[in-house]
């Protein structure tokens, strides 16, 4: 995956057969690019991302209401009013959509009408409060863990096994924390002493809205569990490996591994009953969270999993709730100063909840069928460009560059929508009714992916809706897949310079095919299996490489004190280099057929793609989601996946004249190259 603000980013049209510039006058500029973004006193070499976009950084701020401002604000923007009118529509004429139209229209008015959900107060929560409450045994709690709604310190699901990716199987891992990640509890500093002092002050505040006594007193329980939770968690970084995460085991083997956690029970109650093996993620992780089930006292536990079920659905409860959640996880952990508008909100929900529903009319009316066509041409153009990199690349031997040709070929890219969408008709939704509606909708998720366990693997289905401003690549698939949303301006214009949609979306399509060869996807086979299909000196001489591509992005320090985690973002600085590579190779090859550009607004084909590329990361972060994203996500902030990309790429110190003694500049030798 590649998200640019939480956002993976992926792909659009393109004309590839004659130069855009002779058609209609693109959204930016003459030629696909705002002018007015650039600040031309920074000079390339030594600020990329502030030479393409510091005229705009200036003059934008960041809405209060956002964590980021940039070009996908722009898209995500549109999308929200295009699906407003949807769910407004269906909202007002529930019939007139069938089913689907009265499940969308209640569903949205019922988290519309907070005068309703006001005037219910607790009422909603009550029935699972006191069933918590009225716990009496170990056995009890597992109960609860095994339904759905209800919070549990190990996680359950089901995927496609990893060694055989045409069967599901059942997967466990840790889980339990209630700040982002373990680094929040752990790491030394006021910064995190004051999280950690608001966290206690959030905690007791959500115990005392929800009418739980002595909640002071529980919220100290509560975070010290936590605390030790988070001692004994896989870091992120830990958490990619993905043979270290892969730990098949018998019921009789996770009575072994962690007895305490009952397995028979909580695998047959979740409704796993036919299931004999399960694959656990962060083993020693398990196992020491089942020692703490086993040793903090049970009503520790329930005070636990009461307050963790108000906060997973706190947003659903009256204003008091959601604003107090609003203001520890939004305003406190990442400095948002304002809720977003409420109809944006509901928005969300709906697509959560009923999204492939939505999609059906979002692709009716925004989504025009010649995308595919088009789309198509890119992505073979791409694929087309990345062969010929992979057949005369000077570090893979022969052996692996047939196998990584055959994973090349048997690519398969989805675009646009599903072929089939879910149907919800099962789920019963009620106008009036938000809380009971948000539990009907995750017990319908729950019985979906039950009904899919037993049969072989669907790879028909979509991990994203059609108005998703997203993209991925899921490697047990070996599938690239693009929503409709992502698939039009700002990240492709089909009447921009060929320069420009090739140093925008070309590489964001290399980035998504990319990701099939990064430190994971290189992983896995042609067929989406867990193999190793490299020799050793091929491995040697790729992990050589990134080795050094860690090394660089370790130095950067986005925020002070913090630094990019190389390990953890690996993946993603992989599939930015190697995407930009791979862009570049196509749009070289477009040339080639086409002849070389003249210069447009005095800058060659070559310094147009590379702007491109920067703008096409304009992007502003507060501080608060930046530390967040340093922390546990493994996306690079965006001025580091252009300015950490375009300095190990040579074909850039060409094009802008960079040179010994800029801040960028790499010796030759100390370049990381993943395609040559």
């Amino acid at each position: 995956m590649i998200a640019r603000q939480y956002l993976l980013f992926a792909a659009a049209t393109i004309a590839l057969s004659s130069p855009a510039s002779s058609l209609a006058k693109p959204t930016y500029g003459s030629w696909g690019y705002d002018p007015a973004a650039m600040d031309r006193t920074v000079r390339p070499g030594e600020d990329f991302f502030g030479f393409v976009n510091g005229g705009w950084a200036k003059r934008t701020t960041i809405a209060p209401d956002r964590t980021f401002v940039g070009i996908d604000s722009v898209l995500n923007d549109q999308t929200d009013k295009n699906v407003h009118a949807i769910v407004e529509d269906m909202a007002a004429n529930p019939a007139r959509s069938g089913v689907i139209g009265q499940q969308v229209g209640d569903f949205y008015a019922s988290w519309m009408d907070q005068a309703a959900i006001d005037a219910r107060g607790t009422a909603p929560i009550k029935p699972y409060l006191e069933r918590i409450a009225a716990a009496k045994t170990r056995a009890d709690l597992v109960a609860l863990f095994a339904e759905p709604g209800m919070p549990a310190p190990i996680g359950l699901g089901i995927s496609p096994d990893l060694k055989d990716p045409t069967h599901y199987t059942v997967d466990a891992g840790q889980g339990g924390l209630g700040m982002p990640n373990r680094d929040y509890y752990l790491l030394p500093g006021a910064k995190y002493d004051a999280y950690r002092t608001a966290y206690r002050a959030y905690v007791t505040k959500l115990q005392q809205l929800a009418g739980i006594p002595d909640a002071a007193a529980k919220a100290d329980r509560i975070i010290a569990l936590e605390t030790a939770i988070a001692k004994i968690q896989w870091t992120p970084e830990r958490e990619r490996d993905v043979k270290a995460n892969y730990k098949p085991m018998s019921r009789a083997q996770l009575m072994k591994l962690a007895p305490q956690f009952q397995w028979n029970s909580l695998l047959d109650k979740s409704g796993y009953a036919g299931q004999r093996t399960v694959v656990v993620g962060q083993n020693t992780a398990v196992a020491a969270e089942g020692k703490l089930f086993a040793s903090v006292p049970l009503a520790t536990w329930k005070d636990y999993l009461a307050f963790h079920f108000v906060d997973g659905h706190a947003p659903f409860l009256p204003s008091a709730f959601d604003q107090t959640h609003f203001a520890f996880y939004s305003t406190t952990l990442r400095d948002v100063p304002t809720q977003r508008d409420r109809w944006k909100r509901g928005v969300d929900l709906v697509n959560g909840a009923l999204g492939e529903g939505v999609g059906q009319i979002y692709v009716q009316r925004h989504y025009p069928p010649a995308s595919d066509r088009q789309m198509g041409e890119l992505i073979d153009d791409i694929r087309a460009a990345l062969g010929d990199l992979v057949e005369h690349n000077a570090w893979m031997d022969p052996s692996t560059k047939k196998e990584a040709l055959a994973k090349l070929a048997s690519f398969d890219p989805r675009i646009g929508h599903p072929k089939k969408y879910i149907d919800y008709s099962s789920m019963a939704v009620r106008r009036g009714d938000l809380f009971g509606n948000v539990m009907a909708s995750q017990k319908f998720e729950h019985r979906l992916e039950l009904s899919r366990l037993p049969k072989p693997v669907d790879r028909s289905l979509w991990g994203m809706t059609p108005q998703t401003n997203n993209a991925y690549y899921d490697p047990s698939m070996n599938q690239i897949t693009f929503p409709a949303a992502i698939l039009q301006p700002p990240y492709f214009d089909p009447n921009a310079d060929p320069a420009s949609n090739y140093g925008s979306i070309g590489a964001t399509i290399g980035h998504e095919i990319g990701h099939g060869f990064d430190d994971q996807g290189r992983q896995y086979d042609a067929a989406g299996r867990l193999r190793d299909w490299w020799t050793p000196a091929a491995a040697k001489a790729f992990e050589a490489r990134t080795a050094e591509l860690v090394k660089q992005y370790d130095g950067y320090e986005p925020v002070p004190g913090v630094h990019i985690k190389g390990q953890l973002t690996l993946g993603e600085n992989i599939g930015d280099l190697g995407g930009l590579e791979v862009a570049y190779a196509a749009y070289r090859r477009y040339v080639a057929k086409h002849g070389e550009p003249g210069p447009i607004d005095g800058l060659s084909g070559d310094e147009r793609f590379f702007i491109a590329y920067g703008y096409s990361w304009q992007t502003k972060t507060r501080e608060g989601a930046l530390r967040a994203q340093l922390l546990g996500d493994p996306h690079s902030p965006a001025c580091f996946r252009v300015n950490g990309v375009v300095r190990n790429m040579d074909e850039w110190y060409r094009a802008f004249g960079v040179k010994e003694g800029d801040r960028l500049y790499l010796a030759p030798a100390e370049r990381v190259h993943i395609w040559r």
